[in-house]
């Protein structure tokens, strides 16, 4: 089975990294599907957008992400985000409190948390 190196990375940490067979993100371009022995591509990630990474064991780990960077070569992923959330760490009834209130920017972020989660906004 063919595979690549994936690092998804945030301004205070490291989210997860390993190697995955599939990645899906949504770039200011529409959204992007990445398998190993893609063509190099440097893309910028939406605010409020989600990226779901497969990994070799065929787990799917999906985050929320906000703004940044995907890097892409023909042997690795680097997703660098300015903020991002796994969708196990989210507070699922904190994001629904944020759709009704604040700006644009928080109800982006609160409705890419949900789906994320699994849930719908």
């Amino acid at each position: 089975m063919a595979e690549m190196s994936v690092q998804l990375v945030a301004v205070e940490r490291r989210l997860w990294s390993g190697t995955g067979t599939f990645v899906v993100a949504q770039t200011t371009e529409g959204e992007i599907g990445i398998l190993p022995g893609h063509e190099p591509v440097l893309g910028q990630l939406v605010p409020g957008g989600v990226v779901k990474i497969v990994t070799t064991d065929g787990e799917t780990i999906t985050a929320a992400v906000h703004g940044g960077f995907l890097s892409v070569t023909a042997t690795s992923v680097s997703i660098l985000a300015e903020s991002a959330e796994l969708s196990h760490e989210i507070d699922v009834d904190s994001a629904r409190a944020a759709l009704s209130g604040g700006d644009r920017e928080e109800r982006d972020r609160a409705a890419a948390s949900l789906r994320a989660a699994g849930h719908t906004a």
